[in-house]
C-alpha cells in the first residue's frame, strides 16, 4: 500500500516510504527522458496530466521559452550557423545590426553581410578548433560598421556540430572613443595654454623682481662705491700721515668685503651662490650662535635653545646656515621691539611637510625652528616676506634681503623653510635641512706639519679670461714669490701642460670661461694627470650652485692674498703628501 492510499490516523510503515520514494524517483526519470526526447526532435509534443487532472501540452517551443527570452533580450547580436555559413537563427538585434527583417534572414549565408577583404571561411574552419575573437567589418543598409565576432563550435547529440556567435557593435564605443580623444586633445590644448600664461605670469613676477633688485642693488652698491671712491682720491694725496693712509686703507677693504656679503646674499637669494656643503653637527652650530645672540640681543631678550642631547648631523654650507640662523634672530629682534624671549630649537629625523604648495619628501630632515615673541606678522604681509628687498621697516633700518637669503640657502640645500605667526603672538620660522647619517670623517685632512711649503715657490699656470683679472692674480702670485704661466682659455690651459707635463705645481683656473669651462677643464686634468691639483674660482655660476664642486678646492670672488696663497699651498701639500704615502 503507497502512502497515498492511507486513511486519516494511520500510520505509515518503512516498506510504504520505501515503494513511495521508488515511484517519485520513477517519474523525475520518465520526465528527464521525455524531455531529451523533444529536444532531440523525438516528438512533436508531450501530452500530460496535470495536478487538476487538467491535459498540459510540453512542445520544445514552451521548454526553451525562458532562454530564447534571454537571447532576444540581449544587447549583441546572436545567431546560429550550419557549417557552411547559413544562418539557422538570429536574434532581434542582429537583425537590426544587418538591416534586415527577422525572419528573412534564416538560410542566407552570414558572408553576404561580411565585407569582401574578410576572410569568413577561415575563421569558420578556426571555430571548428578554437574559439574566435576576432573584429570584423559588416556591411549593412548601405553603411558599414566595426563589430567583434565571438564564434565557437556547438556539439549536438546525435547530429551535425553548429557553431555559435556573438557580433558586438562597435559604432557606439568608437563613437566614444573619438569624442574621448577630441576631449583629450582639448584638454592638452588648455592645458598648454594654460602653461604659457602661467609661464607668462612667472616672466611678469620675475621682471618685476629684476626691477626690484635693480634700484636696491644700485643704491646699496653706490653707497659702497662711494666709500671705496674717495678712501682711494685720500691715498692718492702727498704726504698723507701713515695713521690716515691705514685708516682708508682698512675703509676699503672692509667695504669690500660688505661688496661680497652683499653679492653672497642676492646669489643666494637668485640660487646662484656656489656652495661649500660640509656634514657639521648642527646642534653645536646652532648652541654657539645662541650663545652669541645672548651676548648682542641686550639683555632685555632672552635667548632659549632647546637642542638635545643626541648628535644631529646635516650637510649644507656652515657659513650660509649661520648666516640664515643670524638674519632670522634680527628679525625676530626687531619684530619682539628689544625686548622678549627668542627660543631657538632642534628636532631631527623628520619628514619635510608641503610647504607653499610645493611638495614634501618623506626623507629625513633636522628642522631648526626660531620662536620669538613679538609683535607677528600681518596675513597679507606673510605671502610676501621672502621676496627680496621687501621689508616693513624703516628707510636705512633694513635692506630687505635678510629672509630672502634664508630662503635662497634653504632651497639650494634642497630644503625650504616654512613660517607660521599670529598678530601678538609672534612668530616661528623653521628651517628644514637634509639631515646626514655619519659624522663627518676627520681622517683624510691633511696635517699642517706635512705641508713643508713654506717659503717655497711654485709654478701656478693661471687660467683666466678677463684680463684685468688674469694679470692681477699673477701679479699677486709673482708678488708671493711665484711663478706663473697665463692661459686665457682651457684649450690654451691644456696646450701648455700638454708640452711640459710635469712643469706646474698646481692649476688655478675660473670657472666661467668662452668654450670650455673650467670644471670641464679640471675634469679632463684629473684624468691626464690625477696627481696636478686644481683649484677652481668664481663668484657667480649656476653650473657650481647646482651640481657643486666635483671635488675640487673652491675660492669664492672676491678673493684676499692670504685665501689664495693659502689655499695654493694646501692643495699642493696634500698631493705631495699624498705622493710620499703612495710610495712607500
Amino acid at each position: 500500500m503507497g502512502v497515498d492510499a492511507l486513511l486519516p490516523g494511520d500510520e505509515p510503515g518503512l516498506d510504504a516510504y520505501r515503494a513511495h520514494i521508488r515511484e517519485l524517483e520513477a517519474r523525475l526519470e520518465e520526465s528527464e527522458e521525455t524531455l531529451a526526447a523533444i529536444r532531440r526532435g523525438d516528438f512533436d509534443a508531450v501530452v500530460v496530466e496535470g495536478p487538476n487532472h487538467e491535459r498540459l501540452v510540453y512542445t520544445l517551443e514552451n521548454a526553451d521559452r525562458p532562454y530564447r527570452a534571454l537571447i532576444e533580450q540581449m544587447q549583441e547580436g546572436a545567431f546560429t550557423l550550419a557549417l557552411d555559413g547559413t544562418l539557422l537563427y538570429c536574434n532581434r538585434r542582429l537583425a537590426e545590426m544587418l538591416g534586415e527583417p527577422q525572419e528573412r534572414l534564416t538560410g542566407r549565408p552570414l558572408q553576404d553581410f561580411v565585407q569582401a577583404d574578410v576572410d569568413i571561411d577561415r575563421l569558420f574552419r578556426r571555430a571548428m578548433d578554437n574559439p574566435v575573437r576576432e573584429e570584423i567589418a559588416l556591411h549593412a543598409a548601405g553603411s558599414e560598421s566595426a563589430t567583434f565576432l565571438s564564434l565557437s563550435r556547438f556539439a549536438c547529440q546525435g547530429g551535425q556540430p553548429l557553431l555559435c556567435g556573438v557580433l558586438t557593435d562597435l559604432t557606439e564605443q568608437r563613437r566614444n572613443m573619438l569624442a574621448l580623444a577630441e576631449a583629450h586633445a582639448r584638454l592638452q590644448s588648455e592645458s598648454a595654454e594654460r602653461e604659457r600664461v602661467e609661464e607668462a605670469l612667472r616672466q611678469s613676477q620675475k621682471l618685476e623682481a629684476v626691477g626690484q633688485l635693480t634700484g636696491g642693488v644700485a643704491h646699496d652698491f653706490n653707497n659702497l662705491l662711494t666709500v671705496i671712491k674717495s678712501s682711494t682720491d685720500l691715498l692718492k694725496r702727498p704726504a698723507l700721515p701713515e695713521e690716515r693712509r691705514r685708516r682708508y686703507v682698512e675703509a676699503i677693504s672692509d667695504t669690500v668685503d660688505r661688496a661680497a656679503k652683499l653679492t653672497g646674499q642676492l646669489l643666494a637669494f637668485a640660487r646662484r651662490r656656489a656652495l661649500k656643503p660640509e656634514v657639521f653637527e648642527v646642534g653645536a652650530s646652532l648652541r654657539a650662535v645662541a650663545e652669541m645672540l645672548d651676548s648682542v640681543t641686550g639683555a632685555r631678550i632672552s635667548v632659549v635653545a632647546e637642542i638635545p642631547a643626541a648628535p644631529c648631523y646635516i650637510r649644507a654650507d656652515l657659513s650660509q646656515f649661520e648666516t640664515a640662523l643670524i638674519n632670522m634672530a634680527v628679525n625676530a629682534r626687531d619684530a619682539m621691539g628689544g625686548e622678549g624671549t627668542l627660543t631657538l630649537t632642534l628636532s631631527g629625523d623628520r619628514p619635510m611637510p608641503a610647504i607653499r604648495g610645493h611638495a614634501g619628501s618623506r626623507s629625513t630632515f633636522a628642522a631648526v625652528s626660531l620662536s620669538d615673541t613679538g609683535i607677528g606678522i600681518p596675513p597679507d604681509v606673510l605671502p610676501r616676506i621672502f621676496e627680496p628687498f621687501f621689508t616693513t621697516k624703516e628707510i636705512g633700518k633694513g635692506t630687505g634681503l635678510g629672509l630672502s637669503q634664508v630662503f635662497g640657502f634653504a632651497k639650494q640645500s634642497g630644503g625650504d623653510v616654512d613660517v607660521s605667526s599670529s598678530p601678538g603672538r609672534g612668530t616661528t620660522f623653521t628651517l628644514y635641512l637634509p639631515q646626514a647619517e655619519d659624522a663627518p670623517d676627520l681622517s683624510a685632512a691633511p696635517r699642517s706639519e706635512e705641508t713643508g711649503l713654506d717659503g717655497a715657490s711654485l709654478c701656478v699656470l693661471v687660467v683666466e679670461d678677463n684680463i684685468e683679472v688674469g694679470r692681477f692674480a699673477t701679479q699677486i702670485l709673482e708678488d708671493l714669490g711665484h711663478k706663473t704661466v697665463w692661459a686665457t682659455n682651457a684649450e690654451e690651459a691644456l696646450v701648455e701642460i700638454e708640452r711640459i707635463p710635469f712643469r706646474f705645481d698646481a692649476v688655478f683656473s675660473d670657472v666661467v670661461m668662452p668654450g670650455m669651462g673650467g670644471i670641464a677643464m679640471a675634469r679632463e686634468l684629473k684624468r691626464r694627470l690625477p696627481d696636478l691639483p686644481v683649484v677652481l674660482t668664481s663668484g657667480y655660476s649656476h653650473v657650481l650652485a647646482q651640481e657643486g664642486v666635483h671635488g675640487f678646492d673652491l675660492i669664492q670672488k672676491p678673493y684676499s692674498v692670504d685665501q689664495l696663497s693659502q689655499t695654493l699651498r694646501n692643495v699642493v701639500g696634500k698631493g705631495r703628501a699624498g705622493a710620499r704615502r703612495g710610495r712607500r
